[in-house]
């Protein structure tokens, strides 16, 4: 697999629905693609769904993803209030792959769920953000795929500086998830966002016209 790439197509696009073109974007952690959907929401005008907003609602004391935590995992991972304990159950998420899936299997229908709300009557292209697009086995609900990729390096340097994290603890994040190369193979687009943000904006520029929401 090519290790250098600005955009380019990786295979032709089958899927589409009645009304709404959904573009999934996803990429790892510290890959930048909150930054990345942000920036094309905008420059598409394309409404934007955030998936890790839906969650962080869905885990607020008293809702659904949170009544779904409770029951099911121990209550050392919360706080005497009732809110999640985000740093300790963040780092069993990482370093524990069995209790990784049963958080999975508990949030992920709930998630999408809340996603398809959303999209309910939406109309024309719609892009939505999906963290863990294949990891949760999402890849055919979405009409494109664009994957935002970094060298580990930089994703490291960005999630160490972002949420206070040792580098061990970051690794351990990255590991966690799909690698970006096998993402990356997956997609109809990949946006390298390993240097200068004005050159990731200069591919956004392109794959804008490649989407056709750009004259």
């Amino acid at each position: 697999m090519c290790r250098i790439f600005c955009i380019y197509c990786k295979k032709s696009i089958l899927l589409q629905h009645k009304n709404a073109r959904i573009i999934g974007i996803t990429g790892g952690i510290g890959s930048g693609k909150s930054r990345v959907c942000r920036y094309l929401g905008r420059l598409c005008q394309m409404e934007v769904v955030d998936l890790d907003d839906i969650c962080r609602k869905l885990l607020l004391p008293g809702n659904d993803g949170w009544q779904a935590l409770k029951e099911n995992i121990d209550s050392r991972f919360f706080q005497s209030d009732g809110e999640l304990d985000r740093v300790s159950f963040r780092d069993e998420l990482f370093k524990n792959k069995q209790f990784r899936n049963l958080v999975d299997s508990l949030l992920h229908p709930l998630a999408q769920k809340k996603m398809n709300h959303q999209l309910a009557g939406v109309e024309g292209m719609v892009l939505v953000e999906i963290p863990l697009l294949f990891e949760a086995g999402w890849q055919d609900y979405v009409d494109v795929i664009i994957v935002v990729y970094a060298e580990k390096v930089h994703r490291m340097q960005r999630i160490v500086n972002r949420d206070g994290v040792s580098e061990e603890q970051a690794g351990l994040a990255i590991s966690a998830q799909y690698s970006l190369s096998r993402k990356a193979s997956l997609a109809h687009y990949v946006v390298d966002n390993s240097g200068s943000w004005k050159k990731t904006c200069n591919q956004l520029e392109h794959l804008s016209e490649a989407l056709g929401c750009k004259d």
